[in-house]
């Protein structure tokens, strides 16, 4: 993993080495939320292993594992990611997959865009497509209509329905989880997908209150940005090697990394 050795940050949940919070887990409800993967199966299946030991460390509750978007694109396994998250035994845990802005535009090119494909290679699906098998003389020849129809038919029809349900957000508590952030005074309710999976400077830059805390990826920094109205755990796993998980329980929240 880039020669890094896998650490807890926080990781007994004591108030010794834990960071207090005003927004709280559900009693008996814990908390992982993991930020965005980018095709990066090492340091995927790295991280749920070290919250699955995380977990069975402390007290039985009733654990989530959230996945805040962009599994796929940038990094060399996205197939793999996707796969590994199908078939992982998840236990007694409950899995939650919202959707990215790489997973929109991903079908949108599903769907038959030219324009969705022409963009998505810009930001990462050469990748994603040499992961599912797509021949690199094709992602080469900037046969557009080629690659979608290519592309289409060695997607596993579990993946594209995996992909299709994904979720916009999830409401837990004092806390929503959403890949890109929320439009500032616009109730979650109101949001719109495509702020809640694009959106950037308008909400990182504002201070205010959104009457949540909200755990986002999406927005890339070298290390967790804490503060008192969002947490951002995106720390560019795709080319840091750094994949972090926010652990949350009661007013308690504690951080796992690669």
């Amino acid at each position: 993993m880039i020669g890094r050795r896998f650490k807890t940050l926080f990781g007994s949940g004591d108030k010794g080495n834990s960071v207090s919070s005003s927004a709280h887990a559900p009693p008996g409800e814990r908390i992982y939320a993991i930020g965005d993967v980018h095709g990066r199966y090492d340091l995927l299946t790295a991280l749920l292993d070290a919250v699955d030991r995380d977990d069975e460390a402390r007290p039985a509750a009733n654990t989530r594992v959230i996945l805040l978007g962009d599994l796929v694109d940038r990094g060399p396994e996205s197939k793999e990611v996707v796969d590994h998250l199908l078939n992982r035994d998840w236990g007694k845990k409950q899995p939650a997959f919202l959707m990215g802005n790489h997973e929109e535009v991903l079908q949108l090119m599903l769907a038959g865009s030219l324009d969705a494909a022409r963009f998505w290679m810009r930001i990462g699906g050469r990748e994603t497509m040499r992961s599912y098998g797509v021949p690199q003389a094709l992602i080469d020849s900037g046969d557009t209509l080629s690659l979608c129809e290519d592309f289409a038919k060695r997607v596993p029809d579990e993946h594209a329905v995996f992909f299709h349900r994904m979720i916009n957000s999830l409401v837990v508590g004092g806390y929503c989880f959403v890949h890109a952030g929320l439009k500032p005074g616009v109730p979650i309710d109101r949001q719109k997908p495509e702020d809640m999976r694009w959106i950037r400077e308008r909400f990182l830059d504002f201070e205010g209150s959104h009457g949540t805390v909200v755990v986002h990826g999406h927005s890339i920094s070298p290390v967790v940005e804490e503060r008192h109205n969002r947490i951002g755990i995106d720390t560019g796993a795709y080319a840091s090697g750094i994949l972090t998980a926010i652990g949350i329980e009661m007013g308690y929240r504690w951080f796992l990394t690669t």
